[in-house]
């Protein structure tokens, strides 16, 4: 930690108040996410424990809450304090899986493209260009109606699967495209051309000299596509095509809130909304401060 802090990345990160507020909140927001058992005062997935007695409750401040439901609860019961913390724990999982398939799938491509050239490289591009045109959520919802048509038994774990694989096919795309560009770069360069020479496979060269250094770019994106992973898993859980009732994420939260906004129950909505905006809006902000500092034509 000391060498870091000493380093030019961890100058900038203490020079910057910006990148501090945006990392306490995020790590705050991740602790409750990860801890949510040990730190949620109910458990909104155990059914037992739900009573519709309880249902739509306003915040604990307000005329008709009750203490033991800090920010109300929504129309099963379930207390939406638990339910955010358990939500943000799903949109996490489903966000940070997806982009992790994303980058090694698009930094494997990428690299071969960059590096091999000729009709590989003209394919995978025009396979770029292809995934392009179909977005993240059209994707979702023909591997959805296909997904229940095979498998009309496995509702639930269809509905991760589906989100985890209609971000990943349409999030690898950039990260192939950004190793594709740093590779044609470095390939030229003659720490590779001497490997070549003295006879190392276009394997090892792209395995231990290209990757290393077209990987600064490519932690930059993956920060930034945090953010938008977990937004795209909202907007399909908020259309149904995502995680179901019975576990839901962020998204689910806020359309079952949705029904109930304009009859006063605003706090099944306005909480996990929230969350959501804290979780994107710090991830974004160290995305750009990282951006920052890995880049010295910037600073």
């Amino acid at each position: 930690m000391r060498r870091w802090l000493d380093s030019d990345v961890g100058h900038s990160f203490l020079a910057s108040p910006t990148a501090m507020v945006a990392a306490a909140i995020a790590l705050l927001c991740v602790s409750c996410a990860v801890f949510a058992p040990w730190l949620a005062p109910h458990n909104p997935f155990d059914l037992a424990t739900l009573e519709l007695s309880n249902a739509r409750l306003p915040p604990s401040w307000m005329e008709g809450g009750n203490p033991a439901f800090l920010l109300g609860t929504e129309d099963q019961g379930r207390d939406i304090l638990s339910a955010v913390m358990y939500g943000a724990r799903i949109s996490l999982a489903v966000g940070l899986t997806s982009v992790l398939l994303s980058v090694v799938v698009g930094v494997a491509l990428g690299l071969l493209a960059g590096f091999m050239g000729g009709w590989i490289d003209a394919f995978l591009m025009r396979l770029c260009d292809v995934m392009l045109s179909f977005p993240a959520i059209l994707i979702a919802l023909l591997i959805a109606g296909a997904g229940r048509a095979l498998f009309p038994d496995a509702q639930d774990s269809l509905a991760f699967g589906v989100l985890v694989l209609s971000i990943t096919l349409t999030g690898w795309v950039q990260y192939a495209r950004t190793v594709r560009g740093s590779t044609l770069i470095e390939r030229n360069k003659e720490y590779v051309q001497a490997a070549r020479v003295t006879g190392v496979p276009p394997l090892r060269i792209m395995r231990r000299h290209v990757l290393p250094n077209v990987l600064g770019p490519v932690l930059v994106l993956a920060t930034i596509q945090v953010a938008s992973a977990i937004i795209i898993e909202a907007t399909l859980s908020f259309l149904g095509v995502g995680a179901p009732v019975t576990a839901p994420s962020l998204g689910t939260l806020i359309r079952i809130g949705n029904d109930y906004l304009f009859s006063g129950e605003w706090w099944i909505t306005v909480f996990p909304g929230a969350m959501l905006v804290l979780i994107s809006l710090s991830v974004n902000l160290l995305g750009d401060w990282l951006r920052d500092a890995l880049n010295p034509r910037l600073r």
